[in-house]
């Protein structure tokens, strides 16, 4: 990707996958139905709207009672798929994600779009730093967090096979479409290394993978070997593959488009201090709200493009 300009570079927005998918496979899942909460040209459910009408209800905006007719129709043999912001599907509408979804164990789709500092201009009312860790204290939920467009649609696919409920995110901004290769393949609970290395290991998620990757060149380029492991699944957490890298390098650095509290990077903390205790170093959202901004200068920001990753690493690794 390096010898690649960055203007030619494809980017689409992993809702913009999502709401493809779901059209996609509608006709080879009959049972699926999608909801929304009066967001389906924002959430890209209106793709699935437009193809199969009879199949998807908009509940207006009532996230709460979304969720609440989503556990029903589970109930039926329906498979519902629930879209909204993540502010509104982990935020809004926790309580009935957990009690009604979450407790009986229903096959529950959720579509949280919006997700993440990326939402730009709304501004820190809306940019859910906080959803996957409000989702990964429900118990049995799957969380998926795809790093691009290729990965969104995959995680669709993996989703709707799988019987339980599902947690997935994706964001607003255009981001780089980093996995559309041949020997793709896309695992729930499995986590993929992109690239090789022996001096530390970043571990990353959703759209800071790419930035994952951008600062693994520029390391390379001092002679600094950066293991990427790109983790799409953050519940259950690959901890198997984490901590064979971690013994490798023995430095790992977690990044993700998300607060440094409860996410990846807790998640990934967790499971070293219990199987391979590694110095970590957490990139992500500090203990702070965001604020309204196009989403790349939000990145730059918050230090969570490509050079920001890099610099944080380079200080980590001392």
């Amino acid at each position: 990707m390096s010898d690649v300009k960055k203007d030619a570079v494809k980017k689409v927005a992993t809702r913009e996958a999502y709401g493809n998918a779901l059209a996609e496979f509608g006709e080879a899942y009959p049972d699926m139905v999608v909801l929304d909460a009066d967001l389906a040209a924002a959430t890209k459910t209106g793709v699935f709207k437009k193809k199969f009408p009879e199949r998807h209800i908009d509940c207006g905006i009532a996230e709460a009672n979304m969720m609440g007719i989503a556990a029903g129709l589970s109930l039926t043999g329906k498979i519902p798929v629930a879209s909204t912001f993540a502010m509104f599907a982990a935020g809004r509408a926790f309580e009935q994600v957990r009690n009604s979804i979450g407790y009986p164990h229903l096959n529950v789709k959720i579509g949280a779009t919006h997700a993440g500092i990326t939402v730009g201009e709304d501004g820190a009312s809306h940019q859910c730093n906080e959803d996957i860790a409000l989702m990964r204290t429900i118990p049995g939920m799957t969380i998926l967090n795809p790093s691009d467009a290729v990965e969104a649609r995959a995680c669709v696919k993996a989703a709707l096979d799988y019987e339980g409920p599902v947690y997935m995110r994706f964001g607003r901004a255009a981001v780089p479409v980093i996995n559309d290769r041949e020997d793709y393949k896309f695992e729930i609970g499995k986590g993929q290394v992109l690239r090789e290395g022996s001096d530390v290991t970043i571990v990353a998620t959703g759209i800071l993978v790419n930035s994952a990757l951008e600062a693994a060149e520029k390391l390379a380029a001092e002679g600094v070997s950066a293991e990427v492991i790109n983790i799409c699944t953050i519940k259950p957490l690959d901890k198997e593959l984490i901590a064979a890298s971690a013994r490798k390098t023995g430095k790992v650095v977690t990044a993700e488009e998300h607060s440094v509290i409860g996410g990846l990077g807790g998640a990934v903390c967790e499971a070293l201090a219990e199987t391979c205790p590694v110095p970590v170093c957490r990139i992500g959202i500090e203990d702070v709200f965001g604020e309204s901004g196009s989403a790349g200068a939000l990145l730059v920001k918050y230090g969570l493009d490509g050079e920001g990753v890099y610099g944080k690493v380079k200080a980590f690794l001392g």
